[in-house]
């Protein structure tokens, strides 16, 4: 099924895919199943599209050795999630990222999620991990922070490439500058996320938009509720039958899950062609 999932994703356009990153449920599998997951993604990928690892972890070495094992199989870039048990200080998590990033030769994406980890990475901070650390060439800035967002893609662009990671901002992020986006919609609604992203390379802003307000309550249902689960929902919804989430995360109750499913049933198809 996941390599299912792959194949739907590449087939729908998008532009790279990312592996043991939080929709994928990281946080519930052992060492040996994130280095598994890995392995199978990049063996189905096949070279289409760039494949994005996420190897962070709660210690420094173990991190390192999730790492080495991606960059082994064939990774791109390596995202890293900073520990997410005890919050570091900003010198504890400047050193992990500094070890971590130093022990592999591959581009790294630093993440910043702190709802996880209890640390942010403000933009200062983001733009000395750049220029102190090589390999350092992306940041997945998952705050939810809006004003953070914008000063890293317009003040530090010089440096280090913005993904957003916060679904409800697609459009916003892309049309103001940012490298990319990284949705975990995207496994549920991958072509009209393409689309989006397509219309507003091609500077056409306004239809990308009109694609964006047929979408964003399809998104917006998704993010209203435990995400993890109505990403599976949603998948199953549309045809793959994915399961329910590891426990102890549970599925949709029924309420949560007719609201995800009205709001993908009530999605107008994009044009062919366009």
């Amino acid at each position: 099924m996941l390599r299912s999932v792959v194949d739907r994703s590449i087939d729908a356009g998008v532009d790279g895919v990312v592996a043991a990153g939080s929709t994928g449920e990281v946080g519930a599998l052992s060492s040996d199943e994130r280095i598994a997951l890995v392995d199978t993604v990049i063996e189905q990928t096949a070279g289409r599209v760039p494949v994005i690892a996420q190897t962070g972890a709660t210690s420094t070495t173990e991190a390192i050795r999730l790492s080495k094992a991606a960059e082994r199989s064939g990774a791109d870039v390596l995202m890293l999630i900073t520990p997410f048990y005890e919050p570091l200080t900003i010198d504890e998590t400047v050193a992990y990222l500094t070890d971590v990033a130093g022990a592999v030769d591959l581009p790294v994406m630093l993440y910043n999620i702190p709802a996880v980890t209890g640390v942010n990475l403000d933009p200062a901070t983001v733009r000395r991990l750049a220029t102190e650390i090589d390999n350092v060439a992306y940041i997945k800035d998952s705050s939810a922070n809006w004003e953070q967002a914008l000063q890293l893609i317009h003040h530090h662009a010089d440096v280090i490439g913005t993904f957003i990671g916060w679904d409800s901002y697609i459009y916003s992020a892309l049309a103001e500058g940012a490298a990319g986006v990284m949705a975990g919609a995207a496994n549920v609604v991958p072509d009209e996320i393409v689309s989006v992203a397509r219309g507003i390379a091609a500077g056409d802003l306004a239809g990308a938009l009109a694609d964006w307000k047929r979408l964003y309550p399809v998104i917006d249902a998704l993010i209203s509720v435990p995400f993890i689960s109505a990403v599976k929902a949603g998948l199953t919804a549309r045809g793959l039958d994915v399961g329910d989430p590891r426990r102890p995360t549970a599925p949709l109750g029924a309420e949560q899950l007719a609201g995800v499913t009205a709001a993908l049933a009530r999605l107008e198809p994009i044009e062919q062609g366009v």
